[in-house]
């Protein structure tokens, strides 16, 4: 089956995209919806645009639409690139939601709409198991955005790996932080995997600390071939 993946670079996208290749579908697209609204509801924001670098080190074609992120509204948008993508012979949309009933509601009911299976091959995990199995694969998951209490600047550029996970379960016990981030406390970037055919080097970034919340702003990164 020819399937396109809704891809932000982020784990649950590129953990979706992981799925559908283990299904033994084509992935011939990742779609990115560009939002204008850091609070978009449907649409990650942090790093958008290294999606396409991301794209590119994974080996599949690229598609992205402007979207002004305004609630509902950006559900046009998401139809339209969605319809685009039908007429190019995509039957299914894999996207990496995990517990957001708004928006794999609203997937399922585009989809619908448009005679597109719609597939969350990772909907309803147990989000520690899951994020055992991001790292026990292999995929180099770094935080690029915090927002939550416990998760101060130097979690900023973290990588996430087996101690940082302990970490994580400390903090949902004193806290109640979702383990894997469903919550919206956390954003994160995938630079390298089992599926990547090439891996992200970051050039250039910074942090930036607001109060209690924080992002990794990505300024330059290149690819670079795997060893």
């Amino acid at each position: 089956m020819k399937v396109a993946v809704l891809f932000s670079g982020g784990k649950d996208s590129t953990m979706a995209c992981y799925k559908a290749i283990q299904d033994g579908h084509d992935v011939e697209y990742l779609v990115s919806l560009i939002s204008d609204n850091p609070s978009s509801y449907m649409f990650h924001v942090p790093n958008i645009h290294i999606a396409e670098l991301s794209a590119e080190a994974l080996g599949i074609k690229f598609l992205e639409k402007m979207t002004k992120g305004i609630k509902e509204e950006e559900l046009h948008d998401l139809t339209v690139i969605l319809k685009d993508l039908k007429s190019r012979g995509i039957e299914a949309i894999y996207s990496g939601a995990l517990h957001s009933v708004y928006q794999k509601s609203r997937i399922d009911n585009i989809c619908k709409q448009l005679e597109l299976k719609s597939c969350a091959p990772l909907w309803h995990r147990d989000p520690e198991d899951y994020m055992r199995e991001i790292i026990d694969l292999g995929f180099e998951v770094i935080i690029i955005s915090v927002s939550a209490e416990g998760l101060d600047e130097s979690w900023l550029g973290k990588r996430i790996d087996g101690d940082i996970l302990e970490d994580i379960i400390d903090l949902n016990k004193k806290y109640g932080i979702h383990l894997a981030f469903e919550g919206g406390e956390a954003e994160t970037l995938v630079l390298d995997g089992p599926i990547f055919k090439k891996k992200i080097e970051i050039i250039k970034s910074q942090k930036v600390w607001d109060r209690d919340s924080g992002n990794f702003l990505i300024k330059e990164a290149k690819l670079k071939d795997k060893n």
